[in-house]
């Protein structure tokens, strides 16, 4: 039987992930934009918690790159620059690049994973012609792109790998739902998908890293 010490501390960690979650989602759905302020008050009144477990939560984000905690400024949501986004680009890239050489070398991939894969892709695809808004657009495609991603990285079985990137997760999520916005161009984002999976079904190594590459560099354009 758990002590009443560690039931609140278990309670105050739950507060402190849905606090994170919130505002994660509520980047993500566009409730909070780059450079917005996030108020512990207004937090404490949508959630019905008290300031504690907002603060600890604000904190987490915090070390994950999310917000930025100015001193008696406030908390903002990070803004990205444009050497912003490709440093995160630039990481995943060199780390993805191993995971391919890992997924052909030691033949990872089974037909069941591409046909998983194919069917992500052709989601993607049912999304861009979908009648939805442009931003629920891009919210969509980014959750599958980051799943289709997260699928080969954990295929891979690199937990170290996994661990740096799954620590980039949200930073990716945020910078790609940018560019795609900027960019616009939400179905060859989608279908680039189908040239990464045929040279991973062919193991072609390096142009399965020059698909990823460019797949990526369209975000940046």
């Amino acid at each position: 039987m758990k002590s009443l010490t560690q039931e609140n501390i278990s309670k105050r960690l739950n507060l402190n992930d849905m606090v994170v979650d919130y505002i994660k989602e509520g980047i993500l759905s566009g409730l909070y934009k780059s450079g917005d302020r996030i108020l512990e008050k207004q937090l404490s009144n949508e959630l019905n918690i008290s300031r504690a477990p907002i603060r600890e939560g604000i904190m987490q984000l915090e070390k994950e790159g999310i917000v930025t905690v100015i001193p008696r400024k406030g908390t903002y949501i990070r803004e990205f620059k444009p050497e912003d986004i490709q440093e995160v680009f630039d990481i995943r890239i060199l780390l993805e690049n191993n995971i391919i050489e890992i997924l052909i070398n030691e033949n990872k991939l089974k037909d069941s994973d591409f046909k998983f894969l194919n069917k992500l892709v052709d989601e993607m695809v049912e999304i861009v012609r979908s009648n939805i808004s442009d931003k629920e657009k891009s919210i969509q495609i980014n959750l599958k792109d980051m799943e289709f991603h997260r699928y080969i990285w954990e295929k891979s079985g690199s937990k170290r790998r996994v661990i740096i990137l799954d620590g980039l997760f949200f930073q990716l999520r945020m910078a790609m739902l940018y560019d795609m916005e900027k960019t616009g161009d939400l179905l060859v984002s989608a279908t680039d998908h189908y040239k990464i999976i045929e040279s991973l079904q062919v193991k072609d190594i390096e142009r399965s890293k020059e698909e990823l590459s460019n797949h990526i560099i369209t975000y940046g354009k």
